[in-house]
């Protein structure tokens, strides 16, 4: 597993055997995701597609760029996608003047172009037929220019799409993948354990709580990453609105220190050999205090001091956890 990017700015990993590399979410852009790949010696043409948890932004930021430039498969739950492109294509409704404003200058557009036409038109303008034969054409051209038109500026084009449904397991080659919800404020956010070569790894990030089914998904895996994303007194005290501040310590926001750390106490297995804490805020976090917290809940269970815990950047690549 080599983790690119985790934080609130964008969030992608890379989980990869040697026949199959998944690019789990891309939530940096195309230009960025490519230049930490190179950086820990990642190839961006050996991917053999891209899977996402959910259609926040710091999770899809670079998706269909990216997807596109290196032609492969995206994964999704369909609800996911669905709000994914609806994030993508904002429309934009009209208030009644604005549309009635609309209406009078298209209105008055018409009446000068007849205006216009009110010169002695050339001897075949006059033939109707003439005139429909012309019009025709001009429709024709108009809609293959417009598919065209489309299909450049499509924000939302993607290679292939492939649904799959939280609860139910997959494969994308070799790598066999369960999908598990999550409580988080998305549309249908999923956590995954990876399994393959005798190896699991499990990812559970951007949740409120720690709900049983998560619990259990996450047992027997080699390496886990999980979210440590806030101090709760930095949080209390920091820059955020109040409103915000609800939403992060909510029960579909996001697991503080004290969170995660309750979790490594008293409901992990100790099977990993990497805890990876993953998606910490810049603003209401500090890298020291997610490890003493962690650290911390570990104490009384000495067996388990041989995990060694990895600390996921916002900002560079961390080196390949290797198994």
């Amino acid at each position: 597993m080599t983790v690119l990017a985790s934080g609130s700015k964008g969030n992608s990993t890379i989980v990869s055997t040697s026949k199959t590399r998944i690019l789990v979410d891309a939530g940096l852009s195309c230009r960025e995701l490519f230049k930490r790949m190179r950086s820990v010696n990642e190839d961006p043409t050996t991917l053999d597609a891209v899977l996402i948890t959910h259609e926040h932004q710091d999770h899809v930021q670079g998706l269909s760029v990216t997807a596109r430039k290196l032609g492969i498969p995206v994964y999704f739950t369909e609800a996911t996608h669905r709000a994914w492109m609806r994030w993508m294509t904002p429309r934009k409704r009209l208030t009644y003047a604005e549309w009635l404003e609309q209406r009078r200058q298209e209105a008055e557009k018409k009446k000068a172009e007849a205006e216009a036409q009110g010169a002695e038109p050339a001897p075949e303008m006059a033939n109707p037929f003439y005139r429909e034969q012309q019009l025709a054409e001009c429709a024709v051209e108009e809609e293959e220019l417009k598919s065209e038109e489309k299909q450049e500026a499509d924000p939302c084009a993607l290679p292939a799409v492939e649904y799959f449904r939280a609860g139910s397991q997959f494969s994308i080659g070799d790598i066999t993948i369960s999908a598990f919800t999550i409580p988080h404020d998305a549309i249908d956010p999923v956590g995954f354990v990876f399994q393959a070569e005798g190896v699991r790894i499990g990812i559970a990030t951007d949740l409120g709580y720690m709900p049983p089914n998560v619990s259990l998904q996450l047992r027997g895996c080699d390496v886990l990453m999980l979210e440590s994303n806030h101090d709760l007194e930095m949080l209390r005290d920091g820059p955020y609105p109040w409103s915000v501040k609800q939403r992060v310590m909510s029960r579909v926001g996001h697991l503080s220190n004290d969170a995660a750390a309750s979790f490594l106490e008293s409901h992990y297995d100790g099977n990993a050999s990497y805890i990876v804490l993953a998606h910490l805020s810049e603003s209401n976090n500090l890298p020291e205090l997610a490890r003493l917290s962690a650290e911390h809940a570990l104490r009384d269970r000495m067996r388990l001091l041989r995990n060694k815990l990895v600390l996921a950047e916002q900002s560079t690549a961390i080196g390949p956890i290797l198994l």
